[in-house]
């Protein structure tokens, strides 16, 4: 029998300690959240709309056309208008931001990180990028992670001799 989570009991947190499902409501009582179709027409008034996923989500989900992709884990660095690895689009603190993820939770704790940085305009999508297909919203692929010439041409039979 495998043993998963559910099957132990959960151990004594340390004291102060909170659990996910509490630092997830306080990040998000701290934004203005946007349903994709709000996001969208802020997008299209020049807020900036960030795609915090990985690589492989993007490649098997889609993407929004025109979405500045930041992976998570580089994503204060390049939005802290203090920091030598901003992005340029990273020129003040009253840059609207719009964080985007798969269904809408790590990008609520990006966006409050970003708000701690000192964005204070930074948000992000309720339900992400699958809310954002959902709603018929514009968005390109999926697409393959990566494509070898040498993997096509043995699907198409060139390389049998």
């Amino acid at each position: 029998m495998q043993v998963t989570a559910e099957h132990c009991p959960a151990p004594v947190p340390p004291p102060g300690s909170r659990g996910i499902d509490e630092i997830l409501a306080a990040s998000r009582a701290r934004l203005h959240r946007l349903d994709p179709e709000r996001a969208h027409l802020a997008y299209r008034a020049g807020a900036l709309l960030v795609d915090i996923r990985p690589a492989a989500q993007r490649a098997a989900h889609g993407v929004v056309p025109g979405s500045l992709t930041v992976e998570r884990n580089v994503l204060e660095w390049r939005f802290d208008p203090r920091c030598p690895a901003r992005l340029p689009q990273a020129v003040d603190y009253d840059v609207p931001v719009m964080i985007l993820c798969q269904e809408g939770y790590t990008s609520s704790l990006a966006a409050a990180a970003l708000r701690d940085v000192g964005l204070h305009r930074a948000t992000d999508v309720v339900g992400g990028f699958a809310a954002w297909r959902i709603a018929g919203l514009p968005a390109l692929g999926p697409t393959p992670l990566h494509t070898s010439p040498l993997a096509s041409t043995v699907k198409t039979g060139w390389a049998r001799r």
